[in-house]
């Protein structure tokens, strides 16, 4: 049996409180049942987290390498952004069991039929982006961004649109009956505490003075404590981490998928936010740091091979001139590896009959292939860049996993 790690942060309480069901549903257990043990997390607002130099070092040092990544290729590679924002984005979904090829992911950004998983990983990248512009435009952890961030995540999904953009006020619970908190894992504090938990919580991640990644692992840890909404906290929870990375300046233009690290170790990732929860904060702290410094690295990486392939590209068609519309779609398919014509025609400012004649140069050298599928609807792909999409992430845990067997 694994020993608790130690004590360094306020545990949560445990209170008894009344419970029953609005309508009666399930076994008679769930139906029967009056009385729930909720968590209740600490107040954070003016707390301060004592870290031992170990775990300090470890934080700076990973800050570091993420804002040097930042420096280099911030401003001269966007691609490698809204690559790392697909990797992320896919990788969040997948730790909450929503998978999609990343072809009908694609379908689903451009709007064009995709399957229930794909549009929600669609969505859980329209609600990271906007949570980390907002955070870097207002300088500030909002409720409204969150709310919004809420939205984009369900407005379509058809069972839970119409509480996309609201705060629960029901009782929720995280594992056990799908009719009660009875054998639950975490039972959240009740509804009517949630407003009072967020104020708290947002005034500790607008603090200046609590380093970085420690602020992020606790806003993040705290939020899934409080799991304000009723679904989606997870999703959201980990964009949180980027916002206050935005926030704070550690990144200015790039977003490492830290979430592809934790996928890799699932188990140990909700193992750390349950040590959190009995009072121990280092071990997703911990975790954290390690997770942004391998996406760190491998990014390093990607960086590297979308510079090689768009040379690749330049020479498979013979060279292309700037200002050229072929040679804006040769740029644009690094940002955007799927495409329709009118993605063409609008990011490459060209008419249908010149769009056409790019992407037909494009299929012709190979550069880009028809999606299956996709005759009513004709949509292309980049198949290198999704490939490295891909790759980055899988690059990603498996070297997570290496470190871990160390």
């Amino acid at each position: 049996m694994t020993a608790a790690p130690p004590r360094d942060w306020a545990p949560h309480t445990q209170e008894v409180r009344p419970y029953r069901q609005r309508l009666a549903r399930g076994p008679r257990a769930d139906k029967q049942l009056r009385e729930i043990t909720v968590a209740l997390p600490p107040y954070i607002r003016d707390r301060d987290y004592p870290i031992e130099r170990p775990l300090a070092a470890m934080t700076t040092a990973s800050a570091g390498d993420l804002g040097h990544l930042d420096l280099v290729h911030g401003r001269t590679l966007k691609a490698l952004n809204h690559l790392q924002l697909r990797a992320e984005s896919v990788d969040s979904s997948k730790i909450e069991n929503v998978d999609a090829s990343l072809a009908d992911y694609g379908r689903a950004l451009l709007g064009v039929g995709a399957n229930a998983s794909a549009v929600s990983m669609a969505s859980a990248t329209a609600a990271l982006t906007r949570m980390i512009r907002d955070a870097e435009t207002t300088r500030a952890i909002r409720p409204e961004a969150i709310l919004q961030a809420h939205e984009d995540l369900f407005r379509h999904h058809p069972d839970e649109g119409h509480r996309a953009g609201t705060f629960r006020t029901t009782q929720n619970w995280i594992g056990g009956s799908d009719y009660s908190p009875l054998g639950a894992l975490h039972v959240p504090p009740p509804p009517e505490t949630v407003a009072d938990y967020l104020t708290d919580l947002f005034a500790f991640a607008n603090r200046d003075d609590v380093p970085t990644l420690v602020q992020a692992a606790i806003v993040h840890a705290q939020f899934e404590s409080i799991h304000p909404f009723i679904d989606g906290n997870g999703r959201i929870g980990r964009a949180l981490i980027h916002a206050v990375l935005r926030r704070r300046r550690a990144t200015r233009h790039l977003t490492v998928p830290i979430a592809s690290a934790l996928v890799a170790h699932r188990e140990r990732y909700f193992g750390a936010l349950d040590d959190y929860r009995n009072g121990s904060a280092a071990p997703l702290i911990a975790m954290l740091a390690s997770a942004t410094s391998v996406a760190t690295a491998e990014s390093w990486r990607t960086a590297a091979h979308l510079k090689d392939l768009r040379k690749e590209w330049h020479d498979a068609v013979g060279g292309s001139r700037p200002g050229t519309a072929l040679h804006r779609l040769l740029d644009l398919l690094t940002e955007e590896p799927i495409v329709n014509v009118a993605l063409v025609m609008e990011r490459v400012d060209a008419s249908e009959s010149t769009a056409r004649e790019a992407i037909a140069k494009l299929v012709d050298a190979k550069v880009l292939s028809k999606a299956p599928r996709s005759r009513r609807a004709p949509v292309w792909l980049a198949k290198q860049v999704l490939d490295e999409v891909d790759d980055l992430s899988s690059r990603i845990q498996a070297s997570s996993r290496r470190l871990r067997e160390y």
